[in-house]
């Protein structure tokens, strides 16, 4: 067995991280030491969709020595740090944010700063309008929302999970590619990931009654193999979105 093996970080639990290697495995991984990435001042040096070098020690675990540089990252104010950043993802061939109009509202201003990061990071985007059964009942909000985003050149699609409506257009923007799927709690990004790929054990969360906020159920950013080809990335519902280095 090669002490040194490469791989993709498919899921990452704080100090622990899971490789997938270019043969198939799966290994735990803990970080090196001294790894810093050159003029990144990130909480998370290493993330999921990184490319990564990495050795096996002594009982059999591996230790990532090395992160292949990134063709692209989503990135946001640390929420806790102002000076530090927080790369949601890496190695992106698309970004796909859920936003709601109803139960709960996303606020413009997260989705606005959403779209300013996926630009800056040539990261393309495509804005799903969720829980379309309930966007029905007012149809000129969504007529609204719609002009809005689609006038500056974004893709808008219409899903519900409860339906089915606009699941199969999902799930062809997925085929193939690598994708972030992110958003706020309680949209319905765990439920979407599960309804266009069948199977996956993600969980889904109730919205809160006292603030109609989603509760997180995502703990961690987690990459999924895709049945059509390609990996779905999912991650923890994202509460507010700093921006960072963009004026």
């Amino acid at each position: 067995m090669e002490r040194q093996f490469t791989g993709t970080v498919i899921r990452t639990t704080g100090s622990w991280y899971d490789v997938r290697t270019n043969a198939g495995e799966t290994v735990k991984c803990r970080i090196r030491g001294r790894l810093r990435l050159k003029g990144v001042r990130s909480t998370n040096p290493v993330v999921v969709g990184d490319r990564v070098v990495c050795e096996r020690d002594e009982e059999d675990a591996g230790v990532i020595c090395e992160v292949v540089p990134r063709r692209n990252y989503i990135i946001r104010r640390a929420s806790n740090l102002s000076k530090e950043s927080h790369i949601i993802a890496a190695n992106l061939d698309r970004a796909l944010l859920v936003v709601t109009l109803f139960s709960p509202v996303t606020a413009p201003e997260f989705i606005d700063r959403f779209l300013v990061t996926c630009e800056a990071y040539r990261v393309p985007v495509t804005i799903l309008l969720a829980k379309a059964d309930l966007a029905a009942q007012d149809p000129e909000a969504v007529a609204a929302f719609k002009a809005t985003y689609e006038s500056a050149g974004y893709s808008v699609l219409e899903f519900s999970a409860f339906d089915g409506t606009g699941i199969e257009a999902v799930r062809e923007l997925l085929k193939g590619h690598t994708t972030l799927l992110a958003g706020n709690s309680g949209v319905g990004k765990s439920t979407l990931a599960g309804t266009v790929e069948p199977g996956l054990d993600i969980r889904t969360g109730d919205i809160s009654e006292s603030h109609r906020k989603g509760r997180h159920t995502t703990t961690f950013s987690t990459m999924y193999p895709l049945s059509s080809g390609g990996y779905l990335i999912d991650t923890p519902g994202i509460k507010g979105f700093g921006l960072i280095d963009i004026a």
